[in-house]
């Protein structure tokens, strides 16, 4: 009764323009997630309709032409399924060398007892200000012997310091010092104590960190780019690249090798095009609603202390 005599008391005004306030929100985020939505719907519906349907844009709401033509290459392409074979074994791989990593070093760096633990942490943190750069990164995988090798794609950036510094905060406020202690009495050694009480703490940051880098290391072709030269080894974003920047008979392979006339290879030049950008991004797209939650959970908490 107190709290609505309070607000029927406010200012009419006030009323109004908080009414307004809200009205104005909501139609700003309404139209930021339309421009953020919309293409992606754009390129779904383009991917199943005929490219002269979309090149005169009657393409907008609903496909036109149906047509599967593009996804049946695609399918039938072995260098696109070799593509996103090795993008699932690059994303695993990578994703659970980097997570591991992460979240062992942000406890350990959390750890009040830790010597240097100041001295450390400044060390990592001008690592995100200074960087040696492209051609000594090359050099050293070079002098490593892992050029054209998985190894390159995986250990240069097996850890973001950002990420570890997130972990860190996370542990320094979900692991108080005092349960710690408590499982000391006990008798809990700290490989114990870790795996039996902080990792199972920690699920919001290992899904934080796992969604991270599962996005990442799916998006990224630029270090396939560089460290490979074998085509058989080229992820998915990779072959999806090199269709992209194409625009002659070549730029779909042996999926055009049956077509006669250069207007057929082009128009499924672009189906390919649209059906593969589906292909590459439905993973991930069907990946976040799972993990939504414990996302948003895991980045507040690890941004409470620095």
């Amino acid at each position: 009764m107190t709290t609505i005599s309070r607000a029927a008391r406010r200012p009419l005004s006030n009323r109004l323009s908080d009414r307004a306030f809200d009205r104005a929100s909501v139609l700003i985020l309404s139209v930021s997630a339309l421009a953020v939505i919309y293409p992606i719907y754009f390129i779904v519906i383009a991917s199943v309709s005929e490219p002269s349907a979309v090149y005169n844009g009657d393409v907008l709401v609903t496909p036109s032409g149906f047509t599967l033509e593009g996804y049946a290459r695609i399918f039938s392409d072995p260098t696109i399924i070799r593509g996103f074979a090795n993008s699932v074994l690059y994303t695993g791989l990578a994703t659970a060398i980097s997570v591991t990593l992460i979240v062992t070093g942000g406890y350990v760096l959390s750890r009040p007892d830790l010597p240097g633990r100041k001295t450390i942490t400044f060390l990592l943190i001008i690592t995100l200000f200074f960087d040696g750069g492209m051609i000594p990164r090359y050099l050293v995988v070079q002098q490593l012997g892992m050029i054209n090798t998985i190894w390159a794609l995986v250990l240069p950036g097996a850890v973001g310091v950002w990420n570890l510094l997130i972990a860190r905060s996370f542990f320094d406020v979900t692991i108080p010092g005092e349960l710690r202690e408590a499982a000391q009495l006990d008798g809990a050694n700290d490989f114990r104590f870790f795996f039996t009480v902080a990792v199972p703490l920690a699920k919001s940051l290992i899904v934080l960190m796992v969604m991270i880098h599962v996005v990442g290391n799916w998006n990224a072709f630029f270090d396939a780019l560089i460290y490979l030269n074998d085509d058989s080894k080229y992820p998915l974003q990779l072959v999806l690249r090199n269709i992209l920047i194409q625009s002659d008979l070549s730029s779909t392979g042996s999926m055009t090798g049956d077509l006669e006339s250069y207007a057929q290879a082009q128009r499924v030049a672009e189906l390919v095009k649209y059906s593969t950008i589906v292909v590459s991004t439905l993973p991930i797209i069907a990946l976040v609603p799972f993990l939504q939650k414990h996302f948003t959970k895991g980045a507040l908490l690890g941004a409470v202390k620095n």
